[in-house]
């Protein structure tokens, strides 16, 4: 069975280089935006997988990255 792991404020400022403050998550989280976390006692988690899931929608994507539309395959 995998261990689900967390980050702390501090940890998930460092993962995102520090663009993103703890100030800012704790700005996020009272206004209830930004990745999922957990509240345990003044404890505040945030799961991992669920930062993943954040990075993953909020990922942009290029153009080029996307591959051929249906009307250029049609073209080709």
């Amino acid at each position: 069975m995998e261990r689900l792991r967390y980050l702390t404020a501090e940890e998930v400022s460092e993962r995102y280089r520090g663009e993103i403050s703890v100030g800012t998550l704790r700005n996020w989280r009272a206004m209830r935006v930004g990745p999922a976390f957990v509240k345990i006692g003044k404890a505040v988690l945030y799961p991992i997988n669920a930062l993943d899931a954040w990075d993953e929608k909020n990922l942009v994507r290029c153009r080029a990255s996307r591959g051929p539309t249906l009307t250029e395959q049609d073209q080709g």
